[in-house]
């Protein structure tokens, strides 16, 4: 799955690249990957936030709450989802 992802991600910067002059494509590949870390980092830190109570490493409610489903991997797909609702719910406001 790693492989595919960064196929996509590799075929999408190409295919812009493509199309675009050099600085178009330089500043889309600079906030393709800010992107892809802002998304990447807020579902690891509600996974983490729901999972062990900890927020980058600050315990802010006690171990015994929290849920180990959110550690597992099925858990980054429980947040994706709910991440997916909460911005079509805000789109749609």
């Amino acid at each position: 799955p790693l492989i595919v992802v960064n196929c996509i991600v590799l075929g999408r910067a190409e295919a812009y690249a493509a199309k675009n002059g050099i600085f178009s494509s330089l500043f889309d590949g600079i906030g393709m990957g800010l992107g892809f870390t802002l998304a990447l980092t807020l579902l690891g830190t509600i996974r983490e936030m729901f999972g062990t109570g900890k927020f980058f490493g600050f315990a802010f409610m006690p171990e015994e709450f929290g849920s180990l489903i959110f550690v597992l991997a099925p858990g980054a797909f429980i947040v994706l989802g709910y991440l997916i609702a909460v911005v079509n719910k805000l789109r749609k406001a």
